[in-house]
């Protein structure tokens, strides 16, 4: 059985899952220590540790246990507290590539106009969702050490799978540290040798960075080889992928040049098996949890419009993508009219795919007919381009079997992103690497976006990098982290439509690099502290 069908199970056996635990304080809105208590009948099947596992995973895409309106996070509406869709509405909504038409959704329009403060809903839910994972991590890890195991005379072929199973936990607590990380600058720091019930103490970025590399390092050998696990678990090219991600930007993070390491782990990851999938699209598609999308997908947070319903975000951008005026959304595989031309795109995204060899790019999935590039007011939805990059509909041209629920899951790390990861690498000085790779890695890209413009080395420059990034990645949840790294997200070097609440963009402030600590959050606990400029 793979990840994917222990979560329906998750979803209709909440009983003997993590979600159980939305009726105790420890998973409220503001989590006392970053532990969860499971209880002893839970483990009498050795079944359990896998179910619980699933549970782990299951916070990547559920939000509650009695469907997708539903929280285990008390006091916040789902939707703001979705897993996918705030790390995409951080990373993606803020930047220059989206835009929100109904801002009267609860914190949307201070995200995508760049005036989000400590209240906001979004900050909040995205916070409080990576720490439910760390939780949920910490008390898995708890429940499966050799004492308990003794105790309740598990197998030996039961202990063997745990040791795999401990390891992907703490991939998954490390890649929440990781986002935490990454958007916030610092978090509450929690392990499984956390006192509960504790007020835990903050981490700083620095702290975090250390804690990420050195854990991802400690568990490689426990991990499944690459492409070795069940669909939707992680494996060794995960932690790799976390690996490479943090040393691209540990500048940011920590004042190093770590890009030798970061070409070190791309390699890794190249070398592993991973193929591109023949056709962009596919990779956006019902389908991608098989074929050849799966080939390329490193890690996806699992949907499904039957038994994994979510307000996540590929349910949100596939029927955001449907226009008011188009009605698309037959083709898209949900409703005539979906949401009504609820997402739109900026000129500055738009223009990276103007004229010449970009009218046949398979990643110009524009539509742009009786529509003016122009946003000048978002709540007008006849204006701006709409896009079709997400679908409902197979790579055999099978619609998923409901129209709002999607069964497109979502690719959180796949090879295209290592491709332009090492290229960036070497441009910026990185060794173990060539500035030829570099240019056949993204020419490799092109080829199968069928773009006749094969670049050359004097074309590889960090611009062409960062454009061809917004190209290959849009709406895949990387673009502000992106911006940040070039020096282009806050100030004044590159301005885009909406950026600090104007129509062509200002300047805004080099604190917003950082998001707040949610005021809530830091209400909660005397241990954290506010970014500075909040």
């Amino acid at each position: 059985m793979n990840i994917k069908d222990n979560i329906k199970k998750v979803l209709f056996f909440a009983v003997i899952t993590l979600f159980m635990l939305s009726c105790t304080e420890d998973l409220n809105i503001i989590p006392n220590d970053d532990q969860t208590t499971l209880s002893e009948e839970l483990f009498e099947n050795e079944s359990a540790y896998k179910e619980v596992l699933a549970g782990i995973y299951a916070n990547f895409s559920l939000t509650g246990t009695d469907g997708p309106t539903t929280s285990n996070l008390d006091g916040i509406d789902p939707g703001t507290s979705q897993y996918g869709r705030t790390l995409l509405y951080l990373q993606t909504l803020t930047a220059d590539q989206m835009i929100w038409s109904y801002e009267n959704d609860q914190g949307v329009a201070e995200i995508q106009r760049n005036t989000w403060t400590p209240q906001n809903p979004i900050v909040l839910g995205m916070f409080e969702r990576a720490r439910a994972s760390v939780g949920f991590v910490n008390n898995f890890l708890n429940e499966t050490t050799p004492e308990k195991l003794d105790a309740r005379n598990v197998s030996n072929d039961t202990r063997q799978e745990i040791v795999t199973y401990r390891a992907e936990a703490r991939l998954v607590r490390a890649l929440a540290y990781y986002h935490l990380m990454d958007l916030y600058g610092k978090a509450p720091f929690a392990d499984e040798n956390s006192e509960i019930n504790s007020k835990p103490q903050e981490a700083s970025r620095s702290e975090l960075f250390t804690f990420i590399e050195s854990e991802l390092k400690a568990i490689e050998s426990d991990l499944k080889d690459p492409r070795q696990n069940e669909y939707g678990r992680v494996d060794k090219a995960v932690a790799w992928t976390v690996l490479a991600k943090i040393y691209l930007n540990a500048e940011i993070y920590i004042g190093s040049d770590r890009y030798s390491d970061c070409i070190e782990y791309c390699n890794k990851i190249l070398n592993s098996g991973y193929t591109l999938a023949p056709n962009y699209l596919d990779l956006f598609k019902a389908d991608n949890d098989q074929g050849t999308a799966r080939n390329e997908i490193i890690f996806a947070f699992v949907s499904d419009g039957s038994f994994v319903q979510n307000f996540g975000p590929t349910t949100v951008m596939i029927n955001g993508s449907v226009g008011s005026i188009e009605k698309n959304g037959v083709d898209l595989g949900v409703t005539t009219e979906g949401w009504g031309g609820a997402l739109r795109v900026r000129k500055q995204f738009a223009d990276l795919f103007n004229g010449g060899a970009f009218i046949t790019d398979t990643r110009n999935t524009l539509i742009t007919a009786e529509r003016p590039i122009t946003i000048t007011d978002i709540a007008d939805r006849d204006t701006g381009y709409i896009i079709a990059k997400y679908s409902n509909v197979s790579s055999g041209g099978i619609a998923g079997g409901n129209q709002t629920f999607v069964d497109t899951d979502f690719p959180l790390f796949r090879l295209a992103d290592v491709n332009l990861m090492y290229a960036e690498a070497v441009l910026r000085g990185g060794s173990g690497g060539s500035i030829g790779e570099a240019v056949t890695l993204v020419n490799q890209l092109r080829t199968r976006a069928n773009n006749p413009q094969a670049i050359t080395v004097t074309d590889l420059t960090l611009d062409f990098i960062l454009d061809e990034r917004s190209r290959e990645l849009h709406w895949e949840a990387h673009r502000r982290q992106d911006l940040i790294r070039f020096g282009r997200f806050t100030g004044g070097n590159y301005n885009w439509a909406w950026k600090g609440n104007a129509t062509n963009g200002i300047a805004i402030a080099n604190h917003l690099d950082l998001f707040p600590i949610p005021a809530s959050s830091l209400a909660s606990n005397p241990n954290l502290t506010q970014n500075s400029g909040y």
